[in-house]
């Protein structure tokens, strides 16, 4: 079992660490998130750093799943808040992430409805993300969750082998609280 907690800054480094070794994990497991492997530990770090600082500005919201029994961080999802006037109904979700080890078990699910539900919260109606539709996309996951296919750009990144691989571009109208 897991729970579904909002980071904070600051973050401690017990869960900085966490996060630099979910990140890899996933890079080194073949998720297609904006990086490639092997991933170097300084720079999943300077990428956490980066989107950590982003927190107390409110301009995004970090989930993590952690495991009930050790605390552990076993996931993690981002909502990336649009800060323009014309723009603040929608939000991009960003990198989810669940440990290769933990997959198949809900919890990518559980955190796409916690993002769900912190957008809602913000009065936001639109979520839209891509994905790869390499190996190391997620196109049928977000599928079953209702997410709609927009579209997609052929060679638009590299999966994490090096391989060059189209976007998968998705979106979902949110309902009231």
């Amino acid at each position: 079992m897991h729970r579904l907690v909002s980071l904070t800054a600051p973050v401690s480094p017990d869960d900085l660490a966490a996060l630099v070794r979910l990140l890899a994990a996933c890079v080194e497991g073949g998720a297609s998130i904006g990086f490639m492997a092997p991933l170097a530990p300084p720079e999943a770090e300077a990428y956490w750093r980066k989107v950590i600082a982003d927190l107390p500005a409110g301009i995004r919201r970090i989930l993590v799943a952690r495991d009930n029994a050790t605390g552990e961080i076993i996931g993690s999802a981002q909502l990336a808040f649009e800060t323009r006037a014309n723009g603040r109904h929608r939000a991009e979700v960003q990198k989810v992430m669940v440990l290769p080890s933990r997959r198949r078990q809900g919890i990518a699910a559980g955190l796409m409805a916690g993002l769900e539900h912190a957008a809602r919260e913000r009065n936001v109606t639109l979520l839209f993300l891509d994905t790869s539709e390499g190996r190391g996309g997620a196109r049928a996951f977000y599928e079953t969750l209702g997410y709609r296919y927009a579209g997609g750009i052929p060679g638009y990144a590299l999966d994490p082998d090096g391989a060059p691989a189209a976007n998968a571009i998705f979106y979902r109208t949110l309902g009231p609280a």
